[in-house]
């Protein structure tokens, strides 16, 4: 099952994929795709719909976030193995954790500004892990009862204030629009093996990003199982799982994002999202996106 908020910045409604990839408005039964859309009980519930029932969205509708009202933005760096060998880092003992703010989520075709004074914005292709259930102190053997599904991620990450600014990796990555989400929620049972997906990132048609989620240091389980040691997960709790090689970073010479440019990325069985670069201008209507966009 595939689910989608469709409508304008802040005024999102819930909508269901039917077989034929014609959105269906979901507003009558529930209200949102937010952490109680996702317990077991709930997504049953749709799975039962007569799809045919549900009003049919007028096509070109602005897609957003696939979730919304997320309590926890979570990442795990350097995760992948070929990843770390680009960047020269050792492989990690254990799960690198940093958050990005809830606040920089958008749609997966809204644009992304530039913050202001950036020269490295840089891109990330990233399976997203979707809670559905309460988390706390999962074993690794229990923890996909506790996951409801996925979703495309763009860890769009800011290289300069990340890495040479002093502090946590956090500052990098949770600006404004630095976290598109979507187009779709797909629940688990639509992706058998997640450490089994291709995933594919374009700048401008150029193809920087080609990897395999086989390529993960730690996987889904592991991910949920580790995270859940340190805090408390929740439905609708977003953990995005890390990228593949070929950043900007990692090009020689590095290769950094500039206004205009565009980013074309997907993961096999999740969909594909477009964001267009702009530059940040010193109005704040230019960050409210990030706000509203959820």
């Amino acid at each position: 099952m595939k689910l989608v908020r469709f409508g304008e910045e802040g005024r999102e409604r819930p909508g269901l994929v039917d077989s034929q990839g014609q959105i269906r408005d979901l507003s009558g039964i529930v209200p949102d795709i937010v952490g109680a859309t996702l317990l077991p009980d709930s997504l049953a519930r749709l799975r039962g719909l007569d799809i045919a029932t549900l009003s049919l969205v007028p096509a070109g509708q602005r897609l957003g976030a696939c979730i919304g009202q997320v309590r926890n933005f979570i990442a795990i760096g350097l995760n992948y193995a070929d990843h770390a060998a680009e960047t020269g880092a050792p492989i990690p003992a254990e799960p690198i954790i940093f958050n990005k703010a809830p606040s920089c989520i958008v749609g997966p075709n809204d644009d992304v500004v530039i913050p202001r004074g950036s020269q490295k914005t840089d891109w990330e292709v990233e399976l997203a892990i979707v809670i559905g259930e309460r988390a706390s102190y999962v074993g690794a053997n229990e923890a996909m009862d506790f996951v409801a599904g996925y979703c495309v991620c763009n860890d769009v990450s800011e290289r300069e204030f990340q890495m040479e600014r002093g502090g946590t990796w956090t500052k990098g990555k949770g600006c404004p629009t630095f976290g598109p989400l979507g187009p779709w929620f797909v629940t688990k049972d639509e992706i058998p093996d997640p450490q089994n997906l291709s995933m594919w990132l374009d700048v401008n048609g150029e193809r920087m990003q080609m990897g395999s989620t086989k390529t993960m240091i730690f996987n889904v389980a592991q991910i949920v199982s580790y995270v859940s040691h340190f805090m408390i997960l929740e439905p609708g709790d977003v953990i995005t799982t890390g990228t593949p090689p070929g950043v900007g970073m990692g090009k020689k010479p590095p290769r950094y994002l500039r206004a205009g440019d565009v980013m074309t990325l997907g993961i096999e069985g999740l969909g594909e999202q477009r964001q267009r670069l702009v530059a940040f201008e010193d109005n704040p209507q230019d960050t409210s996106r990030g706000r509203k966009g959820q």
